[in-house]
This record gives structure tokens, C-alpha cells and sequence, in this order.
């Protein structure tokens, strides 16, 4: 026997609405920033960056490393993998009360985790100097 489940539209409104509040915010904060806001005039300088009156001599805009992108790109990926710990320490003891083996997956994505940082520390990719 199947059960079928309704969904009517009307279990979506608040979504419409909230979806529809945040699209005019963004709007409405994007048109008057642009009414209102002032626009820099060429070779002022408030197209520079911040001197003190001074106008800036030389490059004002220097380039990053490559490595700068790659240690916020292993920061990010180990950081977002970290987090998905936290659930893990939420429903450890639920999972301990219904005799659900939890602490062997955990272990290994652990053990993957761990493996990947002595692979990046190995090949370098967290060094600055070279």
C-alpha cells in the first residue's frame, strides 16, 4: 500500500515569501547604493587605495603567489571537512543507546583526513619559502 503525501502550494509560500523579501532587499540595497552612492572620478584619489591625501608612486596593485590560493584552498577543504565532525559529536551517544556501530566510519574518515595533510605537508603545498 503506498501512502501519498499532498504538497500543495500552499506549503511552499513561506518559502515564496522568503525568497521574494530577500531578492527585493538585495535589490533595493543595490539601486539605492547606486542612487545615492558617489562615483569616483578618474585619476582621483579616491580611485587609489588609501594614502593619506598621498598619491600613490609605483604598482599599487601587486600580485599574489600562487601558493596563497593554494593554502586558502587546502584551508577551506580541511576546514569544511572538520565540520562535518561537529554532527558526528551530536549523535554519538544516540547512535551508542541504539547499537549502531558509528565510531568505524568515523575513524577512517579520520584516517583519510589525516592522510591527505601528511600528503599535502609531504609534497611541500604548505611551505612558503622554497
Amino acid at each position: 500500500m503506498l501512502l501519498a503525501v499532498a504538497n500543495t502550494s500552499a506549503d511552499y509560500l513561506p518559502v515564496l515569501v522568503q525568497v521574494l523579501l530577500a531578492a527585493a532587499l538585495a535589490g533595493g540595497i543595490v539601486g539605492i547604493s547606486h542612487l545615492l552612492g558617489q562615483r569616483a572620478r578618474k585619476n582621483s584619489i579616491k580611485d587609489s587605495a588609501y594614502e593619506c591625501g598621498v598619491k600613490p608612486e609605483g604598482i599599487t596593485h601587486t600580485r599574489f603567489s600562487v601558493k596563497f590560493y593554494i593554502t586558502a584552498m587546502l584551508f577551506i577543504l580541511f576546514d569544511i571537512e572538520v565540520v562535518f565532525l561537529i554532527p558526528w559529536t551530536f549523535v554519538y551517544r544516540e547512535f551508542l543507546s541504539h547499537h549502531i556501530a558509528i565510531l568505524a566510519p568515523m575513524g577512517f574518515f579520520l584516517f583519510v583526513l589525516v592522510l591527505g595533510l601528511f600528503y599535502e605537508v609531504k609534497k611541500g603545498a604548505l611551505e612558503w619559502e622554497k
